[in-house]
């Protein structure tokens, strides 16, 4: 094999973790891909500048997380609705919508990789990647690279340009502000451990059906559903039930597609009728369910249909 080709091996290899660390970093799938990508071109341009004096893989994050500070650094904090604001105070129509940038965005597995396997999955959790967007991008990038990676002080500190002394500093900082940090979407991530399957079923049967009655008796009393980019969201059954029935005209009819998302969490594509051609189903929104003690706490339904693609979705589906 050429050096050329075994370089784009070992590019290719880290490539798995360097989109999910990107990923934890940036809050969104398209950010990271676009950090990796760079990532690719800058490591591939400045190969011959490596000089060994750390691991290969040090020198590639090293890269990636320069590129990840530097698009944090004009960035605003990425969040979920629920942390952004109280729950809707009048059930109407959702209009207003915020900027893709607002938003934490959902994410398709990172590849087949064996060190993939062995980080951490609760990390991957929504409400996990909302916390980490508290933190400042440096303590940011310490904490992933240390609490989720497992990486050594002296790893980290070579791949971020600190000392070990400021690594553990930062690290300290980090953990003690996300122990102190308390976001609504934290509250509502206490999920099963194994996801209910017949609570699961129930929820896609009702909603295909859009039997409104047998959809709230799903969700906990308190339990509610946003919807990103909307900036609304809607807690308590009551309110479940005028919203879902003020949007029956939209959703009736509906199609779901099962996926995984953030790791191997169970969630559904929806896709909606078609309204100029009756044959067909289009992209929606990828609803992600919050499960606890046999009841739904959360609904996220991420209304982006440019996450069907990033997901390998097919653009339709036919009756």
């Amino acid at each position: 094999m050429s050096e050329t080709a075994v370089d784009l091996q070992l590019l290719e290899n880290l490539k798995p973790g360097l989109t999910s660390f990107c990923y934890r970093m940036l809050g969104s799938i398209d950010d990271a891909d676009d950090a990796v990508q760079e990532t690719y071109i800058r490591a591939w341009q400045s190969r011959n500048s490596f000089r060994q004096e750390s691991s290969y893989k040090t020198w590639v994050y090293r890269i990636a997380s320069n590129l990840c500070l530097d698009k944090l650094r004009q960035a605003k904090r990425r969040t979920l609705p629920v942390d952004l604001s109280n729950p809707a105070a009048a059930i109407v129509e959702p209009r207003e919508t915020l900027p893709e940038s607002s938003w934490i965005w959902v994410a398709p597995d990172f590849g087949e990789n064996p060190e993939e396997a062995l980080i951490r999955k609760d990390t991957l959790q929504l409400a996990f990647i909302a916390l980490l967007q508290t933190l400042p991008p440096r303590q940011r990038a310490v904490l992933i690279l240390k609490d989720v990676f497992d990486w050594s002080s002296k790893q980290i500190a070579e791949t971020l340009g600190m000392s070990p002394a400021a690594v553990n500093s930062a690290l300290q900082r980090a953990r003690e502000t996300l122990n102190r940090t308390r976001l609504r979407s934290d509250e509502l991530s206490r999920m099963d451990t194994e996801p209910d399957r017949e609570l699961l079923s129930r929820y896609v049967e009702a909603f295909e059906q859009f039997d409104i009655d047998a959809l709230v008796a799903l969700f906990h009393e308190e339990g509610c559903m946003s919807m990103p980019p909307f900036a609304m969201w809607v807690r308590g059954r009551n309110d479940l039930f005028e919203f879902f029935s003020l949007t029956r005209p939209h959703c009736e009819g509906s199609r779901f597609v099962p996926i995984t998302v953030n790791g191997g969490y169970p969630a559904f594509a929806q896709y909606m009728p078609n309204p100029e051609n009756a044959a067909v189903f289009i992209p929606w929104g990828i609803h992600v369910l919050e499960v606890k003690d046999h009841q739904i706490l959360h609904v996220q339904n991420f209304i982006n249909t440019k996450l069907f693609l990033r997901f390998g979705l097919p653009e339709q589906i036919h009756r």
